[in-house]
């Protein structure tokens, strides 16, 4: 993997997400490369052979952060902050540092069980979180849709150290994928080490995108007799399918009072 330094641009962007003002991507792409990923469809590299770095990402972000006012700074939306090179460059930790020394906090999303390496940062910061994504709890299949990630027991045994270490932990369970995804399995295995568990289906905006390209060629080759099937409830927003799931999973989490949050 080439690792180098992108074009001069702002680390701290603003977010979309509800409940956050700014993100910080601390790469351009994501090595972790997987197949269904949105924001394939805006990526500025090739993900298999190269990830951007900021310059200089202590100076530049400690100078962004001090033009607004302390707060909670998301990690994980167009990238993962703990994709492999992080094992390495260390962007993602100097982001946490310079948080720290500005009084700000962070919510991380990682596929990736390194995040524990930062755990005494992540413990100093107020009120910091990190969520765990999964999306299989079949390995071979996991490794069909997204090869350079690691397996999901090995994530979630890194979210139950960082809850035993008084971290506020959440999960996603995303992309939901019809006839491929085991939802219920896998609240089974995170419910226990999750404050939070977020459910999304896949979701694909345009056939024409690089997203839906990679997963129609992974069901072409390894899921040939349910494609059609497939396809259709993808691409049909009120399928009965996701109706079903939607009320099976509402009535889980009522029997079992769990914290889920439901976008099928």
């Amino acid at each position: 993997m080439n690792i180098f330094t992108c074009s001069p641009r702002p680390v701290l962007e603003t977010c979309g997400l509800q409940n956050f003002n700014y993100q910080v991507d601390p790469y351009i792409g994501c090595a972790h490369y997987c197949r269904y990923c949105y924001a394939l469809n805006q990526a500025q590299t090739d993900w298999t052979a190269e990830i951007g770095i900021h310059r200089d990402i202590a100076g530049q972000l400690a100078g962004e952060l001090a033009q607004i006012s302390p707060q909670k700074i998301y990690l994980g939306y167009h990238t993962d902050p703990y994709q492999p090179c992080e094992a390495q460059s260390g962007q993602t930790r100097t982001v946490l540092k310079v948080c720290l020394a500005k009084g700000f906090s962070v919510s991380i999303l990682t596929k990736s069980a390194l995040v524990v390496r930062d755990l005494e940062l992540l413990r100093a910061l107020p009120d910091a979180a990190v969520s765990v994504s999964v999306a299989f709890n079949d390995n071979r299949i996991r490794r069909q849709f997204e090869a350079n990630t690691i397996d999901t027991e090995a994530r979630i045994d890194a979210l139950r150290r960082l809850k035993q270490a008084g971290i506020t932990t959440n999960a996603l369970i995303c992309p939901v994928i019809p006839h491929i995804s085991e939802v219920r399995p896998l609240i089974d295995m995170l419910a226990p080490h999750a404050d939070k568990i977020w459910i999304y289906r896949l979701s694909i905006q345009n056939q024409a995108d690089q997203n839906w390209l990679n997963v129609a060629r992974i069901l072409n080759t390894h899921f040939a007799d349910q494609q059609t099937a497939i396809e259709q409830i993808l691409f049909t927003t009120e399928h009965s399918y996701w109706r079903n799931l939607r009320q099976d999973l509402q009535q889980l989490q009522k029997d079992r009072q769990l914290n889920l949050d439901i976008h099928l």
